[in-house]
């Protein structure tokens, strides 16, 4: 894979980290601000039911991190691109839809058949 492919995949994997991280700020900062006290029953219940969302969200972002941060390591390790199962090069079409994998297409098809076998 070329340089500016590289820089180009690269770029887009920081914006995506920085989205989240300011995301993640944002959410922090909205979860201090909103007192715990409110008297209605159906309010807290809502509020409660709100935040409970919005944490689900930042711990789905929280793993995506994770994965952002293996790619851009990838990157500065010159191993984007390879599948990390087979060795064999990961389609840019794959690339483009989820630069943060790690593996080709086949093998991630035959990762997810083992998985839904095995009941995961």
């Amino acid at each position: 894979m070329d340089q500016k492919v590289l820089d180009t995949f690269k770029s887009q994997l920081a914006e995506k980290r920085d989205e989240i991280l300011r995301d993640a700020e944002r959410t922090l900062t909205e979860l201090n601000e909103q007192g715990g006290n409110i008297p209605d029953p159906n309010d807290r219940a809502s509020a409660e039911s709100g935040r409970n969302f919005e944490l689900r969200i930042r711990q789905r972002e929280q793993r995506l991190l994770s994965k952002i941060d293996d790619a851009l390591q990838r990157i500065d390790d010159g191993e984007f691109g390879e599948c990390d199962s087979c060795g064999e090069l990961i389609g840019e079409k794959r690339l483009e839809a989820r630069p943060v994998t790690s593996l080709c297409i086949e093998c991630k098809t035959a990762q997810e058949s083992e998985e839904k076998s095995q009941g995961k």
